[in-house]
């Protein structure tokens, strides 16, 4: 089936052949999430059936205790994008309420996973929590599965370099601006994506003219300077990006802005997504603008080499698999 997102139970498509589904918040949609849908697309292939997401929307933590939810490093609309990258074929996107909060673990699985959406199999991560005061575990779950007659399978954490996989471990790299990091976690880079919007035009005078973004991410890296890609229109645009408050003038606000490399088009409009590649340095204030520009300058250059470096890098390795085929 094409891919499909609901928004609430009503919307469900009727039937649902052998639907295999997974549960959670699935917040980065990292290395561990993607495991999960591994299986799910998996499972659902080898029955013939529908590869399924339940997922909530705002986070559990928003309703339950808002004054300690932690910022979220994805967007719903990049959710449902890596959901349908993934392979999944259902998105259910349950409204989460404080009735839906008072479900207990019995109800939630017996009107929601049994009765709606008549799930054959549910896979979940083997810190699953479900149900009111998350009462329900993947113990319980395992129960309730029997009562109900669906399997239940336990994915098991990705680890990377000893240490597990998680959304909140994620959120303090991201924080750290440690994007690297980050991003061998995620399994690709960690990415920012909003609306352009006018800056004060501080770049161009400069010399180093460049695109603000809006950020509709509430986890941002930490002030600095790191090497990004720019996505724009479709193409994809080596750039530097700047993320801080502009000291140097005096600057209170944050902002995203980044320069693009070898880029003079003028663009008022639109959206970006700048993907973050590796941290440069910490934002500072310099002395004057002057020594402003030629630290951007060494920036941009020190961006440049990378990219070729890459390229270098990825022609010799299209040329090992050329020489092995041969």
């Amino acid at each position: 089936m094409p891919f499909r997102v609901c928004r609430s139970l009503d919307e469900l498509p009727a039937p649902l052949p052998h639907l295999v589904l997974g549960i959670g918040n699935f917040d980065g949609m990292h290395r561990g999430h993607q495991r999960i849908f591994r299986h799910v697309v998996r499972e659902a292939r080898a029955r013939n059936g529908t590869a399924a997401a339940l997922t909530f929307d705002p986070h559990p933590s928003r309703v339950l205790a808002p004054a300690s939810a932690p910022p979220l490093l994805i967007t719903l609309a990049q959710k449902l994008s890596l959901l349908e990258a993934a392979g999944i074929e259902l998105v259910l996107v349950l409204p989460f309420t404080r009735e839906l909060a008072q479900l207990s673990p019995l109800e939630f699985v017996r009107e929601i996973v049994h009765r709606r959406l008549a799930a054959e199999v549910v896979l979940v991560g083997s810190n699953f929590r479900f149900g009111h005061g998350r009462a329900g575990t993947v113990q319980v779950l395992g129960k309730l599965s029997r009562k109900f007659g669906f399997a239940q399978k336990i994915v098991l954490p990705v680890k990377v370099g000893g240490q597990t996989v998680s959304s909140s471990l994620i959120r303090r790299l991201v924080a750290d601006g440690r994007i690297d990091r980050a991003a061998r976690l995620l399994g690709r880079p960690f990415a920012v994506t909003g609306a352009v919007q006018p800056g004060a035009r501080r770049g161009a005078p400069l010399g180093f003219p460049t695109l603000n973004l809006l950020p509709e991410q509430e986890c941002l890296p930490a002030r600095g300077v790191y090497i990004t890609e720019t996505l724009l229109e479709g193409e994809a645009y080596p750039s530097a990006t700047n993320v801080g408050v502009r000291p140097t003038f005096g600057g209170q606000r944050l902002v995203v802005e980044s320069h693009l490399l070898d880029f003079s088009r003028t663009v008022a409009e639109g959206r970006l997504e700048v993907r973050f590649h590796h941290r440069l340095r910490k934002e500072k204030k310099f002395r004057s603008p002057q020594a402003l520009r030629a630290q951007i300058a060494r920036d941009v250059e020190r961006t440049r080499r990378y990219f070729a470096q890459r390229a270098s890098a990825r022609t010799r390795q299209v040329r090992r698999q050329e020489c092995l085929r041969h």
